[in-house]
């Protein structure tokens, strides 16, 4: 009897990190939503599937309340259940002065970081607490900066700090309706974003020094191994980081 059909929906799956675990997951069989804010991006993502039909690109702002409601009405309509929501959208604000940073860029952080995770998870709960069978798995995109911050981060510091609150909360509460709920944190791997580490970032005693990546492969299979356990089992949290990078004994 072939396996039953899996669905997931992965955000900001139009590049990076995002990219790469979405075309992981429907390399592993799975159906899955990518979510972010620009549907060319997305839809490049479906292109290089390795099963386009089982990609489908879907453009929503998930900072904004109305538009998860809709996603995940979308998503009960057309994929009639949920197995996986991996919250990994999120954005970094400039690296200045904290008494330099403004409000909005602190908010736009908070927003897509923090906020857009707890709208996502919120909407996941009720469909996966409805469908049948019940239950399904949600992991958060965290950071090693949950952890040890760098220089000049507060707004994504404190996002990520946050996020890992977020997880415990999320993941006692699903307990009760077969729910769980992990975190992955990702070090350095080398996505558009981390490209500037490979040429030097600034470093706690105030140097700048370039920092050793890891292909953003390795974070993809992290998340394929915490998705593929059944839900009697949780990662509850999982470091992948290059082996060389900064972390231990930072700051």
């Amino acid at each position: 009897m072939p396996a039953p059909q899996k669905f997931a929906l992965v955000t900001g799956a139009g590049s990076g990190v995002g990219r790469a675990c979405a075309l992981a997951l429907i390399e592993a069989g799975y159906s899955v939503a990518l979510v972010g804010r620009r549907l060319e991006a997305l839809q490049q993502t479906a292109a290089a599937a390795i099963a386009p039909e089982r990609a489908f690109a879907w453009a929503a702002d998930v900072t904004q309340p109305e538009a998860v409601a809709a996603l995940f009405e979308r998503v009960r309509a057309e994929f009639g259940r949920l197995d996986l929501l991996f919250n990994n959208a999120g954005i970094g604000a400039p690296a200045v002065a904290v008494d330099e940073l403004t409000f909005e860029q602190w908010r736009a952080v908070i927003d897509v970081n923090l906020s857009a995770s707890f709208l996502c998870a919120q909407a996941a709960f009720k469909l996966m607490k409805r469908q049948s069978p019940r239950g399904g798995r949600i992991i958060n995109n965290g950071s090693v900066s949950a952890h040890a911050p760098r220089p000049n981060s507060a707004p994504y510091t404190a996002s990520k700090h946050a996020i890992t609150g977020l997880t415990k909360a999320l993941s006692l509460d699903g307990r009760a309706f077969d729910i769980a709920c992990g975190q992955l944190d990702i070090g350095n791997a080398l996505t558009e974003m981390a490209m500037p580490m490979t040429v030097g970032v600034r470093q706690a005693n105030g140097s700048v020094e370039a920092e050793a990546t890891m292909d953003v492969e390795h974070a993809a299979s992290a998340l394929l191994y915490m998705a593929g356990l059944p839900l009697s089992a949780n990662v509850q949290f999982m470091t992948v980081m290059a082996t060389k990078m900064p972390f231990i004994g930072r700051g």
